[in-house]
């Protein structure tokens, strides 16, 4: 039974990995504005080549955007040579070239384009009115004020070339507390921290009237806006050579600072942004509807709910037979399932991408993995919580061990199981709003995008009808109980 369960699990997750990379190239794009941008003008650039290009939006990180890229989950995605001389490539000279950076990457299966034009690269950066009354004006002025509260964006506080390196090289005392980058400048702006972390083409620079602090140790490397793609997929697509010739050195600084205004500050969607700078009429990229990107983020999420927990009562309730049936093992059964229960969230969704890359595959597997504890504890506790009478008056009856499971056992414990499949699938509807950071859609899109741009409407759009479906699919598994439990346990439970 186990083992045909196990072919069951690793059957439906191939089966939505296959779905999930199928079709056109994927470009992927980070976590914030400028690489979503960046992303939909090349795959709006390509279309002109001939080339379909599909768009993984706000990935996440670096290591995650490379991860995927080196393991063929996506094809291309906009990258900086400074993160690469300092974040993925090391032992590679800081002052390395482009030719340098091509033939380093070469060995691992990845090409570069030609630079898009504009460097973004890190800098820190302080309301003007405090570093005037400080006397702020470079890093190196930071030591002399400890007292400063620095909130930088995690990914920067973890990387080699951003705090680490950055408070290293200048000695600074101050401890950093990670945070959104987006959320970031709302912050500085109520005071609620001092510094920041800043791209020098973030449209808020001027919007909320910031000093950039100098670099005068020069710290920071070139920062070269470039596109890295896998060099498998330029040999089976060579037309998309023609796309990276027609973007060489097309966008400026100031262009990327206005498109980057026009997303944050003007809250224009970034297809439409990109559209504009390549002169795409804009209704050729029309936005969908707010109804009809509900209804889509709804598919996409009891895709990944209505699987991942599919999958788990397949697993979970043998489990819990056989935990039930055997104690010592049972004992290790649930105590594995808990230590997956543990593992942060967030965690386990990366955990899973080099398994089954990008998209809804590692959220399945990732939500699976969190629905095996409640259901296989209440299976197991609905089982041996059957009074020994009644396990004796069936084995009386001469009921074969399996007879006894399925007409006696099984159903004597079944508003146990159902109670943990209700507490597994609620769960996995909060839980899988996260999977829109490895590019698995759902409702968690609308919430990263509303975090990003400020944007309280979006944050609703996907918080809201997460809220609803948790109370639904709550009330779909009470009526489901109702409907199963026999008759003289629902009496029973009433009295």
């Amino acid at each position: 039974m186990v083992s045909g369960c196990r072919a069951l699990v690793l059957f439906g997750l191939l089966l939505a990995s296959v779905c999930a990379q199928a079709g056109s190239l994927r470009i992927g794009s980070k976590n914030f504005t400028e690489s979503i941008v960046l992303a939909d003008i090349v795959m709006l650039e390509a279309g002109r080549h001939g080339v379909s290009i599909e768009h993984r939006q706000a990935l996440g990180g670096t290591r995650i955007l490379w991860r995927a890229l080196t393991e063929g989950s996506i094809d291309l995605y906009p990258e900086y040579t400074g993160t690469l001389v300092r974040e993925l490539l090391p032992g590679i000279a800081v002052d390395a070239d482009l030719a340098t950076i091509r033939a380093a990457l070469a060995e691992q299966g990845i090409g570069v384009s030609e630079p898009l034009g504009f460097e973004d690269s890190y800098a820190l950066g302080m309301r003007e009115d405090i570093a005037a009354r400080e006397a702020i004006a470079t890093i190196s002025d930071l030591r002399a004020h400890p007292q400063l509260r620095l909130g930088l964006s995690s990914e920067f506080v973890d990387r080699d070339d951003g705090w680490r390196g950055l408070q290293r090289s200048y000695a600074l005392p101050q401890q950093p507390r990670g945070i959104d980058h987006d959320l970031a400048y709302r912050a500085l702006a109520d005071g609620a921290i001092d510094v920041v972390d800043l791209y020098t083409t973030d449209a808020e620079i001027a919007d909320f009237r910031l000093r950039v602090l100098s670099d005068d140790r020069h710290y920071f490397p070139a920062y070269r806006a470039v596109l890295l793609f896998r060099l498998q997929a330029l040999r089976e697509t060579p037309a998309l050579q023609a796309t990276f010739d027609a973007l060489a050195g097309r966008i400026d600084v100031a262009a990327m600072r206005a498109m980057n205004a026009e997303v944050k500050l003007q809250r224009r969607p970034e297809h439409a942004v990109a559209a504009a700078f390549l002169g795409i009429a804009e209704n050729a990229t029309a936005d969908a509807g707010r109804w009809t990107r509900i209804l889509q983020r709804t598919r996409e999420h009891l895709v990944l709910v209505g699987l991942s927990l599919a999958l788990a009562i397949a697993l979970a309730v043998p489990l819990g037979v056989l935990a039930a049936r055997r104690r010592r093992l049972g004992q290790l059964v649930i105590a594995i399932s808990g230590i997956l229960q543990t593992v942060p969230s967030l965690a386990m969704f990366v955990f899973m991408i080099p398994l089954f890359g990008i998209g809804a595959a590692p959220a399945i597997a990732a939500l699976f993995l969190y629905s095996l504890l409640p259901i296989v504890r209440n299976t197991h506790a609905g089982l041996i919580g059957i009074a020994p009478e009644l396990r004796e008056s069936a084995a009386a009856l001469g009921l074969p061990p399996r007879e006894r499971l399925y007409r006696i056992e099984l159903p004597l414990a079944l508003r146990s199981i159902l109670a943990g499949i209700k507490t597994a699938a609620v769960i996995n509807v909060g839980t899988a709003t996260l999977g829109a950071l490895i590019g698995a859609g759902g409702y968690g899109q609308p919430i990263i995008t509303g975090i990003r741009l400020d944007d309280l409407g979006l944050i609703l759009e996907g918080a809201i009808p997460a809220a609803v479906l948790a109370l639904l699919v709550q009330g779909v598994f009470e009526l489901i109980e109702q409907r199963l439990t026999p008759r003289g346990l629902r009496l029973l439970a009433r009295e």
